[in-house]
């Protein structure tokens, strides 16, 4: 019995090995990748079938900006799946409701105001990014929007991310951008909790899965670079830059179908970088490139 069970250890435990190696090569390349955004650089991996995790400063805090409105989607959602309003619910809008000029496409089609659906709402917001859409989803939750959203990441086990500040908020003050935040490993915890279907009912699941693929946002940023027609169900988030060229925030996070079909989650943020807009994009691009070849050669 021992001669038998012996090879079988010495297969299992050079096995756990060669994926250590692994796991620390991706590590060491993307250190290196993060190199030119001349900043922070967060990322967070995980294989959502095989549980496969590596992490880059995965526990820094990282300013969120329009990430934000993914956690925010799935407080609406919950609210939906619980029966307090319908994706066919109302919000009626005036001129005020939309204060922000830049971020969207609400505005422009509702110009003097109008009767929106949730539904639209959702889809402005996720696959467009829209700010207006944002804070008026927000108010539609209640008085305490953030605080609402906080409530429940907190009752699906989720922390490690924190919505305070809505974007008009943001809009008014440059430092308030640095309360909403998160780290690496437990915005990707919140991508697994939202695809394994463990926060949602499948129909709103799968709703907001298509909202994120048709997300139009940073294209150049994990899109950039995988192969033509790779599906990606992901969120941006983008901040200003100062007058010392210093940008708190350029970031996607998202799911990588993969060609096997399984899924990759991934959490890239580029955080107070002094780097333009054009080499920001491509260390995300390339981080999540790296990541996609790591995948496809298990």
């Amino acid at each position: 019995m021992y001669k038998i069970i012996k090879p079988a250890l010495a297969i299992f435990f050079a096995l756990l090995v060669s994926i250590a190696s692994a796991q620390q090569a991706l590590r060491e390349r993307i250190a290196d990748l993060a190199k030119p955004a001349k900043g922070i650089v967060g990322v967070s991996v995980l294989g959502l079938e095989d549980r496969d995790t590596v992490n880059y400063n995965g526990n820094s805090r990282m300013v969120m900006e329009s990430v934000i409105k993914f956690p925010i989607a799935m407080a609406v959602l919950h609210q939906v799946d619980s029966g307090v309003f319908s994706l066919n619910s109302v919000a009626h809008l005036s001129k005020r409701d939309l204060p922000l000029k830049d971020g969207g496409p609400l505005r422009e089609k509702y110009p003097k105001g109008g009767a929106v659906t949730i539904s639209e709402l959702l889809t402005d917001m996720v696959s467009y990014s829209d700010n207006n859409a944002c804070d008026i989803l927000l108010n539609y939750l209640s008085d305490d929007g953030p605080g609402d959203v906080m409530k429940y990441l907190h009752s699906i086990k989720i922390k490690g991310v924190n919505v305070s500040a809505n974007e008009q908020d943001m809009a008014k003050a440059w430092e308030l951008q640095y309360t909403d935040w998160c780290k690496p490993v437990n915005m990707v915890k919140l991508l697994d909790v939202f695809y394994n279907g463990k926060a949602l009912s499948p129909a709103n699941r799968d709703f907001l899965y298509k909202l994120m693929t048709e997300t139009t946002t940073g294209p150049n940023r994990i899109k950039g670079l995988l192969p033509a027609g790779t599906v990606v169900a992901h969120k941006t988030g983008s901040s200003g830059t100062n007058d010392a060229k210093l940008t708190p925030a350029t970031n996607d996070v998202g799911i990588i179908t993969l060609p096997n079909g399984k899924h990759v989650a991934i959490a890239v943020f580029v955080c107070n970088s002094t780097a333009d807009e054009a080499t920001r994009d491509l260390v995300i691009a390339n981080i999540a490139k790296a990541v996609y070849d790591y995948e496809i050669k298990k």
